[in-house]
């Protein structure tokens, strides 16, 4: 099998349908055989319809019980049967173009994996303007964000796939460690940007508790990922879970 394409996913029923749908309709445009992929969503204790939506699109669906993206991601993976690992958000999708570019770079035996660059679909204009303005960045660092990341299997297994220490900037400390892996085998990481991933801007609308909310996670996030070697683990759970409401919510 070439591709395991996997989802996390909590409390996701508003978005996940979508995202499927889109998904499989891009593979079923580039004639990718079925034996080809598989689908995999990782239900993170969800407490909707997340994961009777999953199984209606036919995706293989898994439970992970601690509320965590990292653990959410290696859960799924853990299951997965493709050479190659393809992560995406719950309201995450790629178009035909973007789906092509994906099977292009897992028949290229030069890159260990890719990310991609973003396109913010619905939300406010500071949000999209806020996430799409990062897009020269991504492509000059070589870097991206967890709403799409793909990798060999067997270089996310030898690097023990994402960190259960991060709560956010997961990852960049992913592909940190990718790179140089992948240095040792030869193969290079990549930004595509001729069909950018669609995401939606649910997040960051323009008033003072979500401003608020988004300055303190911005904030915490970079100091806790650039200091995880050095500060206890129990201490950077706490501080996650208490000041990463951007991306977890009091019910996490």
């Amino acid at each position: 099998m070439k591709l395991s394409i996997i989802i996390p996913a909590y409390n996701e029923e508003k978005y996940i349908a979508t995202t499927l749908h889109k998904i499989k309709q891009a593979v079923q445009e580039n004639n990718i055989e079925p034996q080809d992929w598989e689908l995999i969503v990782c239900d993170n204790n969800s407490v909707d319809k997340t994961a009777q939506i999953a199984k209606k699109f036919g995706a293989i669906v898994i439970h992970e019980p601690i509320n965590q993206i990292s653990r959410a991601r290696n859960t799924g993976a853990s299951i997965a049967k493709g050479d190659w690992l393809l992560f995406i958000d719950a309201d995450t999708y790629p178009n035909t173009g973007l789906m092509h570019e994906i099977f292009t770079i897992t028949n290229d035996d030069s890159y260990i994996g890719c990310g991609a660059t973003v396109k913010v679909a619905g939300g406010t204009f500071f949000n999209r303007a806020r996430m799409e303005r990062l897009n020269p960045l991504l492509r000059l660092l070589k870097i991206c964000g967890g709403a799409f990341l793909l990798c060999k299997t067997d270089a996310f297994r030898a690097i023990d796939g994402f960190s259960l220490t991060l709560y956010a900037y997961e990852e960049i400390d992913l592909i940190k460690r990718l790179k140089k892996y992948g240095k040792t085998v030869h193969k290079k990481f990549t930004v595509l940007h001729k069909n950018p991933i669609i995401t939606s801007g649910r997040k960051g609308d323009y008033t003072f508790p979500s401003m608020l909310t988004l300055l303190v996670s911005n904030t915490v996030a970079p100091f806790l990922y650039l200091f995880r070697e050095i500060l206890p683990k129990k201490v950077i759970h706490l501080i996650s879970k208490k000041m990463l409401g951007y991306w977890y919510t009091d019910s996490r």
